[in-house]
């Protein structure tokens, strides 16, 4: 199904001298602006867009709609809702922002560490200002890419962002339109990239006024997890199809947002002959202009297709959160074989098979989800799968918010950190984990009443079926309306400066050099790189390029100490000059400093632990001069 024209833009728009307003409500038989105790009446066209010019009026007016002379509603295409989604919306110009990156180009997606954060939590202001102070010691650590939960205007004082109604509406709770933008030109300023999650798989439930407006946003036709489906084939979808390609156009074009990670994928059901994700996509590029943006999707299908171009039947997306490593590295640490884990077995085996794949499953079936799952990723590049140890899903939605250095313990969060970041994938922190932060991240909200009760007891109910709680361990899962729960997930950003975190956070900032300056890795070629495991507790990735070569070896239990031939290590690899460069056993991140040993006749690997060797093959002038050495040392020795 084509998309919509596009006669003019929705909302309200600075034009003519005044304001220009337009909305979609194909059912209603009379629509008004309401501008204080003043009514304008608004003209119907025949595709069911209402419109008016409201002249001497301008940015920072104060607006709602009356619908069929009854009731007055904020507008769907509100670019600020200053009293919340309940309140007046609000006109704003977005081209008073003078911006200072004009020759920001963009992020590449080679090169890319993501970290994910939740604007209201990071530092204890919770506000796009407070974040821009953080920004240097972001891009000290390393980091390339900021990802921000959602930022729509969402109901009450705190919300992870995913049930948000406003979706042009920047939330006033973390400083509204100007806040972001001054987030963005700052992040641009010091090379760093801004990625935005983005909700197109449900509407949330408080405050959503949309149907007041048009019944043909939702569909019955289809059922996601969270009630009756957005309406992307259906009668009227080319309205909403429209509102939703023009939000993904208005984040990166009025904000300069960088790139939108696409929440739930999977959920977004289209039986069009072009799907909304392809068009979606080529929209939202297009909108961009010369600069480049990043598209990225959050599905746990393993479909090449989400990565192919649209002329070749793909949807045309950069990445995909690739669940595959999380989970199996989840199910090595804990052993939990519970919900989708299940599908799992959690050996070392079965990690060198995801790391040379980029995701474990490729059709075959899924206990879980009891069908096949997954295609090849044959010709797919590394780059293209974000690979994590956790993130706002992992942590949040655990029954006690554990991170993964609460759950694991000090030495395997140094263990699988390394791993993450030594890998040729994009790597994804959430944020917190580069300290190994002390606070919990628990799912909070703040609904009315009677939806934050419903809420509380469904959260409750659900860890009940998943952990066999009863009901006296129910009661002790952090209430997500409770406003300590939303205080106890900041984070103490001092941290960074304490003992023990402090050694965390130097690894991470070694790892994270050692990854942008290291010509092998750098490149993240998967083509040249291989795993294998050696034995229950021991993995080596292999990396090389012309001469150079590479090489993690982990180790996931007690001290290694034997022959390459014993430890089943291939002799040709054991032979090569390696050299530790880099170990989580190091005394300045915690370690104890064991030594490390890598050859024919000794292989020596601290326990829990992860080390980078580097190697380099000779020339060839060099082994036709140690050839023949050789030759001369034997006839010597030969002639006695």
């Amino acid at each position: 199904m084509p998309g919509a024209a596009r006669p003019g833009p929705m909302g309200a728009n600075v034009a003519g001298g005044g304001v220009s307003f337009r909305v979609w409500a194909p059912d209603a038989s009379r629509i008004e602006v309401r501008i204080g105790d003043a009514l304008t009446p608004m003209r119907q066209d025949d595709a069911g867009v209402w419109s008016a010019l409201v002249p001497a009026i301008g940015p920072g007016m104060r607006y709602r709609y009356r619908v069929n002379d009854t009731w007055d509603y904020p507008d769907p295409y509100s670019r600020s809702q200053p009293d919340g989604p309940h309140g007046h919306s609000e006109v704003i110009d977005p081209a008073a922002y003078a911006w200072h990156d004009a020759g920001w180009r963009g992020p590449a997606l080679r090169g890319l560490v993501i970290y994910e954060l939740h604007v209201g939590t990071y530092t204890s202001a919770g506000t796009f200002d407070a974040l821009i102070d953080e920004l240097e010691e972001l891009k000290r650590l390393g980091v390339t890419a900021i990802e921000l939960m959602p930022v729509a205007e969402f109901p009450g004082a705190h919300n992870w962002g995913y049930d948000g109604v406003d979706l042009f509406a920047v939330s006033h709770r973390y400083g509204g339109p100007g806040g972001l933008r001054r987030l963005v030109d700052a992040a641009h300023g010091r090379g760093m990239a801004i990625i935005l999650d983005v909700v197109y798989n449900h509407f949330g439930p408080d405050g959503n006024y949309l149907l007041q407006f048009a019944d043909a946003y939702l569909t019955d036709r289809h059922v996601t997890p969270w009630g009756d489906a957005i309406n992307f084939d259906g009668p009227g979808s080319e309205m909403v199809r429209r509102f939703v390609i023009d939000n993904a156009r208005a984040w990166l074009s009025e904000y300069h947002i960088d790139g939108l990670r696409l929440d739930a994928t999977f959920a977004i059901v289209d039986q069009s002959r072009r799907h909304i994700l392809e068009e979606l996509v080529t929209e939202a590029r297009a909108s961009a202009g010369n600069r480049r943006v990043l598209l990225i999707g959050e599905t746990y299908e393993n479909d090449a297709r989400y990565l192919r171009a649209p002329a070749d039947g793909g949807f045309g997306f950069d990445a995909v959160w690739a669940d595959d490593f999380h989970h199996v590295v989840h199910t090595i640490a804990s052993r939990e074989q519970s919900g989708y884990f299940a599908d799992y077995a959690g050996t070392i085996e079965e990690l060198a098979t995801t790391i040379n794949r980029g995701w474990l499953f490729q059709g075959q079936h899924s206990r879980h989800f009891g069908e096949s799952r997954g295609t090849s990723s044959e010709g797919l590049s590394a780059e293209q799968f974000i690979f994590c140890i956790q993130n706002h899903d992992q942590v949040g939605n655990h029954a006690f918010g554990r991170r993964f250095s609460h759950q694991m313990g000090a030495g395997a969060h140094r263990l699988w950190s390394a791993l993450l970041l030594l890998l040729p994938y994009t790597p994804l922190l959430f944020m917190g984990q580069e300290f190994a932060a002390s606070s919990r991240f628990y799912y909070f909200t703040d609904h009315k009443t009677d939806l934050g009760r419903d809420v509380t007891k469904g959260r409750r109910a659900e860890f009940a079926r998943m952990a066999n709680f009863d009901e006296t361990q129910q009661q002790q899962i952090p209430d997500p309306q409770a406003p300590e729960t939303f205080a106890e997930a900041r984070l103490h950003l001092s941290e960074r400066d304490e003992a023990a975190n402090g050694e965390v956070y130097r690894m991470y900032q070694a790892l994270l050099a050692l990854r942008r300056r290291d010509r092998v890795l750098s490149r993240q070629d998967r083509a040249a790189m291989s795993a294998v495991a050696c034995g229950e507790h021991v993995l080596l990735v292999h990396m090389c390029h012309g001469r150079d070569h590479r090489l993690i070896a982990m180790n996931t239990a007690v001290g290694v100490d034997g022959s390459a031939e014993a430890l089943g290590v291939s002799l040709i690899l054991a032979a090569k000059a390696w050299r530790p460069v880099f170990s989580t056993d190091e005394r300045r991140f915690g370690g104890s400093a064991d030594q490390i040993r890598f050859d024919e006749r000794l292989i020596s690997l601290p326990p829990q632990s992860v080390t980078w060797l580097e190697a380099t093959d000779p020339t060839l002038a060099f082994r036709l001069l140690r050839r023949m050495r050789r030759i001369f040392n034997s006839r010597r020795n030969a002639r006695g």
